[in-house]
């Protein structure tokens, strides 16, 4: 079965961190984290709805001033999530630019921006074009307990994790996948089309009792059409994990968010030679990471965050996390 969605590290292990999820088969895709963004397409970039931040440091944070420009002019919102204190940080950004060519007039582009506070979200506010980016508070959205987003089709789960301040985790887990049969609708002579998208989207939503409408065929049992044309299993999981210190409270988190994820992109930032550096850094080593995806029962591992110091060694922290990962570190 084909994933519905395609993640991939914008940078190199050894540049700004920021995952790229990018949704088959939708003009739709997502961001974890906001540092440099210059690898990405203006394309790509605006297809982007959400953007889930683990925290303001600069590596972590510049690139929203591209996503912001190129987003500018189109009608719909742009929704981010952040930690403690991510509204105001925004709020700061937008007041360092002069706005005298947009008025009431203008695309009503908002950015709606949620607070998360290790529990839920708390704060919310709404900037708006067509309002010079006046700040309007807001009520954020109703969702469960460590829930920062939602839909028929997904969830996105948050822990905040010890950097010093808070910094986010992210854990995105698919509701149900649904894959069309290869070849089975030639077979069964039924067309390709809008259809195939509403049946998806009613199975991962459950209500396999409902009716379709086909076009040229007519309106046909989802529960009939469900074994014959689609294969559908466990949805899709993967975990972003980044500038968290070596803790055991931190490791709790993370192992509870990335628990048997099919992906996860966690940071590898010192060898475990060079802890001291790690615990003063706050940051995790490489050893680390693997041996908590391997407690969180990850099924792929991959690592990036690498601290500049090591750039001549580039491949040293990646093997020492997999070796970790696959359990041959011990002596």
């Amino acid at each position: 079965m084909s994933w519905l969605i395609q993640p991939r590290l914008i940078n190199g292990p050894f540049d700004d961190p920021g995952l790229y999820l990018d949704f088959r088969f939708g003009r739709r895709a997502i961001l974890f984290d906001l540092g440099d963004l210059g690898a990405l397409s203006a394309r790509e970039l605006l297809r982007v709805s959400h953007a889930f931040v683990s925290h303001a440091h600069v590596d972590h944070f510049i690139g929203f001033d591209r996503l912001m420009r190129l987003c500018l002019h189109r009608p719909g919102p742009l929704h981010l999530v952040g930690p403690p204190g991510f509204i105001d940080h925004l709020e700061h950004k937008l007041r360092g630019y002069t706005w005298n060519l947009i008025d009431e007039g203008s695309v009503d582009f908002q950015l709606h921006v949620g607070e998360f506070n290790g529990l839920r979200l708390d704060r919310f506010a709404v900037f708006s074009a067509r309002h010079v980016f006046e700040r309007w508070e807001g009520e954020p959205p109703a969702l469960p307990q460590g829930v920062v987003y939602a839909d028929a089709d997904l969830r996105i789960e948050a822990a905040a994790l010890d950097h010093g301040i808070p910094s986010l985790a992210f854990g995105l887990r698919e509701t149900r996948r649904v894959n069309v049969r290869r070849g089975v609708l030639d077979r069964l002579g039924l067309p390709k089309g809008p259809w195939l998208t509403e049946a998806k989207k009613l199975l991962r939503s459950g209500a396999e009792g409902a009716e379709i409408e086909i076009p040229g065929v007519g309106r046909t049992s989802l529960r009939e059409l469900k074994d014959q044309v689609f294969l559908v299993g466990p949805g899709q999981s993967l975990a972003y994990v980044t500038d968290a210190a070596p803790t055991l409270g931190n490791a709790e988190k993370i192992l509870s968010l990335a628990a048997r994820v099919d992906q996860l992109f966690i940071e590898a930032v010192f060898p475990e030679q060079d802890r001291t550096l790690a615990e003063a850094a706050l940051h995790l080593t490489a050893r680390e990471a693997g041996r908590l995806a391997r407690k969180a029962g990850a099924k792929r591992l991959v690592v990036f965050h690498h601290s500049a110091r090591y750039i001549e060694t580039p491949d040293a922290l990646r093997r020492e996390a997999i070796l970790a990962f696959e359990g041959r570190d011990e002596p």
